[in-house]
């Protein structure tokens, strides 16, 4: 049985959606793994208004309506709500940890969930209370 919760951090949509990068194959073939398994694909609010900024910077509105449709239409988008804000304090009492790595963990460890993803190989040592794993995405289970 495979996991059920998994939230994607920024990183891992950007991949995703561009394509370019080697890393981008792979998160194609982990949003297909996790489709198979009947996994649920959830990530933040702040990853649907980071995946945008490039493409308002470049002045294209459709992509940007694009990304929007598609991340509301296939993902969780978790609230960086009230709870949230009180885990978020919990995350950056380690200073080693910026703020809006912060705001996904706290987002992701209020959701519950069982994986979270990213390719910040800075946070897979973390423990989060609500969150079972964190790992890179090279790492993540296919």
């Amino acid at each position: 049985m495979g996991v059920s919760r998994v939230f994607w951090d920024t990183n891992v949509f950007i991949y995703f959606f561009e394509a370019q990068d080697k890393l981008g194959p792979v998160a194609r073939a982990l949003r297909e793994s996790m489709i198979k398994r009947g996994d649920q694909l959830l990530t933040s609010t702040m990853t649907l208004g980071e995946i945008l900024v490039k493409p308002r910077q470049q002045g294209d509105l459709a992509l940007c309506r694009k990304y929007e449709e598609v991340l509301k239409a296939t993902s969780v988008i978790v609230p960086f709500d009230v709870e949230a804000a009180r885990q978020y304090s919990e995350v950056r009492q380690n200073r080693g940890v910026k703020a809006p790595d912060a705001i996904q963990l706290a987002c992701a460890a209020v959701a519950k969930v069982d994986l979270f993803i990213t390719n910040d190989n800075r946070l897979h040592t973390l423990h989060i209370q609500g969150i079972q794993f964190i790992v890179p995405i090279d790492r993540a289970p296919l």
